[in-house]
């Protein structure tokens, strides 16, 4: 490999660990600071920047910003019990969205919304029904499931936020501008 080719791919490398940074203080900031209490936790912004991150960025980089931010958000906001979910959930949002392309808002990455949708009702309220309750029981699985509309509503909230940065971003012409 030529000298000329090595600094470009550390150029390259320090460039996504350096949005992988920026990404995990705002995917901090919009869940920490910018959210509402429900029942067990809180409903908050912040996944959009995790699709954000993922639309942008490779897998690994993606998931350790949301792993990160979240996980940050979680013990900073006085509720490190979520920490252990929030971790997996948020690497496993990651996967649904794809960086590939000229665009961050394709319908691929729309639809992925629907999956990230599923794994964060359906992670959280088990951790919850198991993990809050100390063992399985299928009354603390229905209380754990109904916080469905709170998680609905954080997807809906982050879908928005998603949407509109991303089409802001493809407007610039941001993937382009970044990878040069």
């Amino acid at each position: 490999m030529s000298r000329t080719a090595a600094v470009s791919q550390r150029g390259e490398k320090l460039r996504r660990m350096t949005l992988t940074g920026v990404f995990s203080a705002l995917i901090f900031v919009f869940t920490a600071y910018l959210h509402v209490p429900t029942g067990a936790g809180y409903t908050h912004a912040g996944d959009g920047l995790i699709y954000l991150a993922a639309s942008i960025l490779p897998f690994q980089y993606a998931a350790a910003a949301g792993a990160i931010g979240g996980g940050l958000a979680d013990g900073l906001s006085g509720f490190v019990i979520w920490i252990p979910a929030t971790i997996l959930i948020k690497i496993i949002t990651a996967f649904f969205f794809s960086n590939k392309g000229k665009k961050i808002i394709t319908v691929r990455n729309v639809l992925a919304v629907i999956p990230a949708l599923i794994v964060c009702v359906v992670g959280y309220s088990v951790y919850e029904g198991t993990v809050m309750a100390r063992g399985f029981s299928a009354g603390a699985m229905a209380a754990a499931f109904a916080q469905t509309p709170a998680y609905m509503v954080q997807v809906g909230a982050s879908s928005a936020l998603y949407i509109a940065a991303g089409l802001a971003l493809d407007k610039i012409g941001f993937k382009k501008n970044i990878s040069k």
